[in-house]
Formats: C-alpha cells, structure tokens, sequence
C-alpha cells in the first residue's frame, strides 16, 4: 500500500510527454549521443563479462545454490524501451515462491535468503544485467527496470509515469546514485524517483552516464566494506575522508 500525499505532488502531463513528431525530433537530435552510448555499452559490459563475471559468477553461483534450492539465475519480465517486455536477469536472492512476479520485495522480507540479503545490499545481484546489456534490452545507464505490476501501480500515482520508458533502462541511473534503491514503500519514494528518472530522460548525455557510473562503483565499495567491517565503521571512514580532503583543500589555499 502507498502512503502518503497524492494530489498535490502529481506531475502534469505536458510537463513530461512528447508526442510523435516531438519524439521523432528528440531522437534526431541526439542521435550521435545514441550511437556512442550504444557502443560504450557493448564494449564496458564485454570487460565486465570477460573480466569480472568470468570467475564471479561461478563464486556467488555456489553461494546461491548453498543458501536454498532453486536456480542460480532469476529471470523475470520487465518493463523496457518505450514499454517492450524483456527477460530481466538476475542471480536470485529469495527463496522460490509464488509472489516473486507480484510482490516486490520489502524490507526484512523473509523470502530474502542469507546471501541474497548481502547480494542486495551490495547490488551484486544485478550483475548479470550485463549480459542484458550486450544483448541489447538494457543499458549501463538508464532508469532502473520495473516489473509490470510496479509499472502499473506507480502509473496510478505519477501521472504520465511511463515517460521514462523513453529511454533504455538501465543497471543503474541517476535515482540509485541519489540513494532511491530498494522498496518503494510512500508516495514520495515513487515520485522523488521519477523526477530523477524524467531529468535523465531529458538530459542524458555521456559526461552525466559516466558520473554515475563512477558514483555507483563508489557506493558499492562502500557497501561492500560496510557489510565486512560494519556500517557504523564505514561511515566513521567515510567521515575522516571527508574531513581530510576539507583539510588537504585548505592547505592547498594557504600554500596558493
């Protein structure tokens, strides 16, 4: 159930909707931003896959198989470019259930399984989305997938909410990066995400993907060490970071 106010927050629909010939226009125009994205893709999600989910995969594929039965792999039907279903890959994080394809998962939610809780957090479950990528259905950068049922549901509250459609979705995008991952459980979860997403749809170009690209590699070191030494130490090394590079800036300063 979503909580919270509705009315007032609902987005216009000329604020956000283009029409055919607008559309059409749109895509021109940007065109060689396009293109160069379209090969970035392939080449980034080529290493990654050689490189990196080469020997990853078998390590978490063991992890998954050792938490509960079922397959390594979860595929699942998901909202794409300008609405077009794809299979989704994901390594699975629950236990095998019936309301997978209808009920997102919550928080604390007891079909998650113990690696699958890590895999999360990290977002290491969505690794496999690479091959997505390579495949054509997603990119690197985009707004992150939904299932038809979220899709659906969130049409309900935002109004013109499959404006980000318009674009490929992504394995990550702008909402991650400002920290909306996860459930969304109010109305303000819903909304905040799709004014990131609708900003990206209208603003996407290169310099922005590969921020965030860097920004979610950061965030998901950060996790990762958050789960090993535990949050709190983590944020106490985020903060000295900070306090350094304050303290390395104004040395800089003085000495100019």
């Amino acid at each position: 159930m979503i909580v919270g106010r509705e009315k007032p927050y609902l987005v216009r629909y000329h604020s956000y909707s283009l029409d055919i010939r607008n559309y059409r226009r749109y895509l021109r125009s940007r065109r060689n931003y396009y293109i160069a994205k379209r090969i970035f893709d392939i080449v980034f999600s080529a290493l990654v896959i050689v490189f990196i989910l080469s020997w990853l995969i078998p390590v978490i594929a063991l992890c998954v198989k050792l938490s509960s039965r079922g397959p390594v792999f979860f595929v699942q039907k998901r909202v794409g470019y300008l609405g077009k279903t794809f299979h989704c890959l994901k390594f699975r994080t629950m236990r095998v259930n019936a309301l997978a394809d209808k009920l997102a998962a919550r928080e604390n939610d007891s079909r998650i399984t113990r690696i699958g809780r890590f895999l999360r957090t990290t977002n290491l479950d969505e690794l496999p989305q690479f091959f997505n990528v390579l495949m054509g259905d997603m990119s690197i950068v985009g707004p992150r997938p939904h299932m038809h049922a979220d899709c659906h549901k969130f049409s309900r509250y935002v109004e013109n909410y499959k404006f980000r459609n318009l674009i490929k979705p992504g394995i990550t995008g702008l909402a991650q990066v400002k920290g909306y991952r996860g459930p969304a459980n109010t109305f303000e979860d819903i909304f905040h995400r799709f004014q990131y997403d609708a900003f990206y749809v209208r603003n996407a170009n290169f310099g922005l993907d590969i921020r965030i690209i860097r920004k979610t590699f950061a965030q998901t070191i950060y996790f990762i060490i958050g789960k090993v030494v535990g949050r709190d130490d983590l944020q106490e090394v985020v903060q000295k970071k900070k306090i350094y590079r304050r303290f390395a800036f104004s040395i800089k300063q003085v000495l100019n």
